[in-house]
């Protein structure tokens, strides 16, 4: 009744190499030359190893011991995690896409995103430690003076020292521009950061010597709201002149949340008391310097959900062929046996095939952002990067929300195909649930991240960006094979242009329009984009023969058939607006 994972390696090597040509873009891309595909088929490869044989055996032991906190600001990781962590360290991969300049190995975020979806399917809990660290480091080495860069960044490439983001306060979670934290200056320089900070992924523990906490606060005479708010270096313990670690600053965890998931994830409540921090960029520029993590970490929570559904799929596709139950509808298929495996149920596929469409379209969509991040990041044509970087800002909120949304979906399906065994914690399904849950939530909402999506990227941009995506998938199509997927994308990408035109219109007449409307609309546009990512895997495997090929060309013309139709179902509760939403009084909620 162990959960048991075999990385989907030829599905990622497919979606890396085949549908989006990876090889040919590092070698067109100068600052990516150094990128080949013998040294990531290797990383790949010990990704796998160390999913499987080190993370996956702490998962379930993991939430069954969860996170302890000691007292007097102590937290306790369970049993095997140090070592495990350690290893993940000493092997390189917190540093896997660092800056060489500073330690890292310089590898592209399409690389990265597939090592980070197998560390979230063998162990969420477990990854959140590392991912934070390196959203941190990101951070850091976007904003961040050169001094600052030098004195972190390879001690978090290195897991020597751990990162955190430090936002969210008890009255204020999405509303920043409220905070209470207080940062005062000081006669060196420094700062003295007082306030309390709660919902602190890795806030505490002893994984690593140090623990970098990003955190946000307000100097003296700040401008009022998200306008000045300037963001904060505050370590745990301060850093000498020659790198070694001084005393303990004025900062450490009140206490740990007791959550529905991902309990072997720290989740602390962080009190500063006058602890010293340090500037990072422009004073009161901080909430755009800490988007740089908070994007970043967005994208990942998508990276979250899919590695739950594929770990979730894998399981009960297995359990599926195994259970004995009920005879086929088509007839006795084990004559030998009291009954037939429940995967002859067509209902039973029905569930499993949502799964895997699911996965495959959401790995190709991460693929697809991933690229678009590299662009932006590593290109030498001017237009090339402002394009990726305009599409990224689109699309993030999708591959947050969207993703997320139907891969908790996913992993639903998943434990409906246990039946009651899939409400029993060793079969280990219910915490798939659990602690993919949590993927909706933080790091903005998933109804934030709608609100993100129509409001600022659709509605105040015009809707100029959303055009030239919807421009770029016609194109797509009018290149691709003759297929059901081929038809089906310029149906759906018509049907959004038409969506995007009524949300405009609806939002010049209606104040409640946008926020009624934006969960449907990113609904519609994210199936929209699944049906794209789609019709690139049906391209990539044109003219091709075999089992593998076949099956992404049927799983195309199941998305089609049985998922796609709720992109208008979407927009129809989309275009019907605010009214009866707002037709109920205030007292009627009391």
């Amino acid at each position: 009744m162990t959960l048991q994972y075999t990385a989907p390696l030829d599905e990622m090597r497919f979606t890396l190499k085949e549908v989006f040509d990876a090889p040919q873009f590092w070698a067109n891309t100068e600052k990516l030359a150094h990128v080949d595909e013998d040294t990531v088929d290797m990383i790949l490869e010990e990704m796998s190893k160390f999913a499987t044989e080190v993370l996956l055996p702490l998962n379930q032991s993991g939430d069954q011991e969860g996170a302890k906190y000691l007292g007097d600001g102590q937290v306790a990781t369970p049993t095997g995690f140090k070592e495990a962590f350690r290893a993940y360290a000493d092997a390189g991969w917190i540093g896997l896409g660092g800056d060489p300049e500073f330690g890292g190995q310089g590898m592209p975020k399409m690389v990265t995103m597939l090592t980070e979806e197998m560390l979230f399917a063998t162990n969420q809990s477990f990854a959140l430690y590392p991912n934070l660290t390196v959203g941190a480091s990101l951070c850091l080495l976007a904003v961040a003076s050169q001094e600052q860069k030098q004195q972190y960044l390879q001690k978090l490439y290195e897991g020597q020292w751990a990162g955190t983001m430090c936002l969210t306060e008890p009255h204020a979670g999405t509303d920043l521009g409220i905070i209470k934290t207080r940062a005062v200056p000081n006669d060196d320089g420094s700062y003295a950061i007082t306030g309390t900070k709660i919902f602190i992924t890795g806030g505490e523990h002893d994984l690593a010597d140090n623990i970098i906490h990003l955190v946000l606060a307000k100097t003296p005479n700040a401008p009022a709201g998200s306008r000045g708010i300037s963001l904060f270096i505050v370590p745990k313990f301060l850093v000498n002149a020659d790198g070694s670690l001084g005393e303990r600053n004025g900062v450490q965890a009140g206490s740990i949340e007791h959550k529905m998931g991902i309990k072997a994830s720290a989740t602390c409540v962080m009190n500063f008391d006058g602890a010293t921090g340090y500037l990072v960029g422009q004073e009161n520029a901080g909430l755009a310097a800490m988007f740089v993590m908070m994007n970043y970490e967005r994208v990942t929570m998508g990276l979250q959900g899919l590695g739950a559904s594929v770990l979730a799929y894998q399981n009960a596709t297995r359990y599926a062929c195994d259970r004995l139950q009920g005879r086929a509808d088509t007839g006795v298929v084990n004559a030998d046996k009291p009954a037939d495996s429940i995967i002859h149920h067509a209902d039973v596929r029905r569930m499993l095939l949502n799964a895997k469409a699911n996965s495959v379209a959401a790995r190709t969509f991460a693929m697809y952002v991933a690229q678009n991040l590299d662009i932006a990041k590593f290109s030498d044509d001017a237009d090339a990067k402002a394009a990726a970087a305009g599409k990224v800002a689109l699309l993030t909120p999708i591959a947050k929300a969207f993703v997320t949304d139907k891969s908790f979906d996913a992993a639903i399906d998943c434990q409906q195909v246990f039946g009651g065994h899939g409400y029993i914690s060793e079969w280990g399904m219910e915490q798939i649930v659990r602690d993919t849950r949590i993927s909706q939530i933080y790091e903005g909402t998933n109804g934030i991240q709608s609100l993100d999506l129509l409001g600022r990227k659709v509605i105040k941009d015009g809707g100029k960006a959303m055009t030239a995506f919807l421009q770029e998938i016609r194109q797509a199509a009018e290149q691709a094979p003759n297929h059901a997927i081929t038809a089906a994308v310029l149906d759906a990408a018509d049907a959004v242009a038409d969506l995007t035109a009524a949300m405009q219109d609806a939002a010049q007449s209606d104040a409640n329009a946008i926020n009624a409307s934006a969960v449907d609309y990113l609904h519609a546009v994210g199936y929209l984009c699944y049906a794209y990512m789609y019709l690139l895997i049906v391209k990539a495997c044109d003219g091709k023969t075999g089992d593998f090929y076949e099956s992404r060309r049927k799983l195309a013309e199941y998305f089609v058939a049985r998922s796609l139709p709720d992109l208008y179902a979407h927009a129809q509760m989309a275009k019907a607006g605010s009214s009866s939403i707002m037709a109920f009084d205030a007292e009627f909620f009391a």
